[in-house]
């Protein structure tokens, strides 16, 4: 069973050598690595090139981040996917995991792992996701962790790939799809990423916040049939309250 995993990258090189290193040396699966780079003039491109055919190269153009996926993807052989950004990395063991679960559960299941955020000074807090399912994504009350997230090569091609008209949430969309499609999803118990958080970095810098919710309540009004309301926000709080109770009452019986 052979993982390919896309990385999309773009002006971090500072951060992409702890990735490309991450995913080379995992053990216990076939690798098939791709990374896409649309013009990055920060020697990025030459690291990359430095690594020889252990990576398969993209280098063009793209319409953002979604699109260069789809383009990563479109040269991708393996049965199951992945992707991670080029700031963030996979931990010892990853994919060795993620190849046990889809040999034991079929594809017909997507799967995330565990694993951590790591902030500019080093210090990490855990990252615990849930299952996801469509009410829990459409309510926004679910913990996604997309860099421990994997899914089955058919699902993908069934799904359509990325919407590279989605600018922020494109990983969202897709698992919303998968799961439209019949697919579920499953937890395991491992630690497999780490998503890094700070300043320049997106999701740190919080610049995209207002498009991001936008783009949620586009997809609540295209899978439910109307547009989001405030019994739909109270439901969001309710659900995301109830997440946290079950937490603590986890953490209060471990």
């Amino acid at each position: 069973m052979k993982i390919t995993i896309v990385t999309i990258s773009f002006n971090q090189k500072q951060y992409l050598k702890a990735c490309i290193d991450s995913i080379l040396n995992q053990t216990g699966c076939e690798l098939e690595y791709i990374i896409v780079d649309p013009g990055s003039t920060d020697g990025s491109r030459e690291l990359i090139s430095s690594y020889g055919d252990q990576i398969i190269k993209v280098f063009q153009t793209d319409q953002g981040p979604a699109d260069g996926l789809n383009q990563g993807f479109a040269r991708a052989t393996g049965d199951i996917y992945g992707f991670i950004n080029s700031d963030d990395y996979l931990l010892p063991g990853a994919l060795s995991a993620v190849r046990q679960f889809f040999e034991q559960h079929g594809t017909n299941t997507f799967v995330t792992g565990q694993g951590f955020t790591e902030y500019a000074d080093s210090q990490r807090k855990r990252v615990k996701p849930n299952v996801l399912t469509k009410q829990a994504m459409l309510y926004r009350s679910a913990v996604l962790f997309q860099q421990a997230t994997f899914f089955s090569a058919d699902s993908y091609k069934q799904a359509g790939g990325f919407n590279a008209e989605n600018n922020t949430c494109w990983d969202y969309e897709l698992y919303l799809k998968l799961l439209a499609q019949g697919a579920t999803h499953a937890v395991i118990d491992q630690d497999l990423a780490v998503f890094r958080l700070y300043e320049g970095s997106i999701s740190g810098s919080g610049r995209l916040k207002r498009l991001y919710l936008a783009e949620l309540d586009q997809l609540f009004e295209q899978y439910m049939g109307r547009k989001r309301n405030l019994v739909d926000k109270g439901t969001t709080v309710y659900l995301r309250a109830r997440r946290e109770l079950a937490r603590r009452m986890q953490i209060s019986r471990s």
